[in-house]
């Protein structure tokens, strides 16, 4: 009789609750309000320096980028907070390669999410705690924290989706994600 085998640890773990990612192999960016000026329509607060923490990804590539047929795993947590009456939100982005989806997974806080198609129309789906948000290829994508709290969810995404921020970067979403009266309001570009 034989004795199993037993595979290498990649020194992975996940806490579903709590929402952390930790291990040798996890990567980490942060985006704070320098980062992300652009995308808001007015210029930082008053007391928001640009030092200012807007959102931080940590995530997990068990296989090289670029790899058909792998897939990448993901945690983002969303920081509290408003420039202007916009909430502190992603970046955003379509995945270079076009036809890639994407699944969200909101583990705490409560958000939006803002998906943008090639025609440039554009939707919101509610993000709380247990929600489950597929995202199809084609469609552009980023979060928005509507709550006091912060904003955390898991998403998984293809290893050869690839990120395109320059379209967003040139051409933004068509509609933006207002304080109104209390009320997250899908406001369109002017």
């Amino acid at each position: 009789m034989t004795e199993p085998s037993q595979a290498a640890s990649p020194g992975i773990r996940v806490d579903w609750w709590c929402g952390r990612l930790e291990g040798l192999l996890v990567r980490e960016s942060r985006k704070t309000l320098s980062h992300l000026q652009k995308l808001f329509q007015y210029p930082a607060c008053e007391g928001m320096g640009p030092d200012t923490v807007v959102y931080r990804v940590r995530w997990w590539e068990p296989v090289p980028a670029n790899l058909e047929g792998g897939l990448f795993w993901g945690l983002t947590e969303i920081e509290s907070g408003q420039v202007g009456d916009e909430y502190f939100m992603t970046h955003g982005h379509f995945h270079a390669k076009r036809d890639r989806a994407e699944y969200y997974g909101t583990i705490q806080g409560s958000g939006m999410l803002i998906l943008m198609n090639e025609k440039r129309e554009t939707r919101l789906e509610e993000m709380l705690p247990g929600s489950l948000h597929y995202i199809p290829g084609g469609i552009a994508h980023r979060v928005a924290n509507t709550g006091v709290a912060p904003l955390s969810f898991w998403a998984c995404w293809p290893s050869d989706a690839g990120h395109d921020y320059a379209t967003i970067d040139a051409n933004g979403f068509s509609a933006r994600l207002k304080n109104r009266n209390g009320r997250p309001t899908l406001v369109p570009e002017e």
